[in-house]
């Protein structure tokens, strides 16, 4: 009789190729993370998310539940369900959402800069009336004089008296108008407001 063939390299069992169960474990940790991340949405961004029915009912009921113990029951239960949602489509929506709000966030510092640079020297000014030749120029050198005006004010004021900001801010937004008329095409141009 002849010894039973052993694998050799080119062949695998099926046994090779199944995750292990620490893989599956960390895949179920993920599952149910993601899972506590959609509880704690909001539900005009769930309805927005590819979720079944009965996973969209589970995440509202775990959103209504106050009881730490049942909340963590019902938090089980989405990450259970999470199985066989499409994890992969859901994160790609959350990382968008996330994404957008940080380049938000960072194109509202970019105008906030500008502003504060116009607030102390005309050259900026000039540069952006440059790159910019459509503006109405008479009615944004009047909102900076204004908020160069209600600074000044608000620099003498004594101790203790809320400073004025409305220009101030009113600057920031036909700033924001401005540019955010021109993101478009911006989007190709390099930054030059350093």
């Amino acid at each position: 009789m002849c010894p039973p063939a052993h694998n050799t390299t080119d062949e695998f069992d099926e046994e090779d190729l199944s995750p292990s169960k620490s893989q599956v474990k960390r895949e179920m940790h993920a599952l149910l993370d993601l899972g506590k991340t959609l509880i704690e949405l909001p539900v005009d961004r769930l309805k927005q998310l590819p979720l079944s029915e009965s996973l969209y009912e589970a995440i509202r009921a775990a959103q209504r539940i106050n009881s730490h113990g049942a909340r963590r029951r019902q938090t089980h239960y989405v990450g259970k369900l999470m199985r066989d949602a499409p994890a992969d489509a859901i994160r790609t929506q959350l990382d968008i959402w996330a994404n957008g709000s940080r380049e938000q966030t960072a194109g509202l510092h970019r105008i906030e800069r500008l502003r504060d640079r116009l607030m102390l020297d005309d050259q900026p000014l000039t540069d952006l009336l440059a790159r910019h030749p459509g503006v109405d120029v008479q009615a944004l050198r009047a909102q900076l004089r204004a908020a160069r005006k209600e600074a000044a004010a608000n620099a003498a004021l004594p101790e203790g008296r809320e400073p004025q900001r409305k220009h101030y801010r009113a600057l920031f937004q036909a700033l924001k108008t401005l540019l955010d008329a021109e993101q478009p095409a911006a989007s190709s141009e390099p930054d030059t407001e350093s």
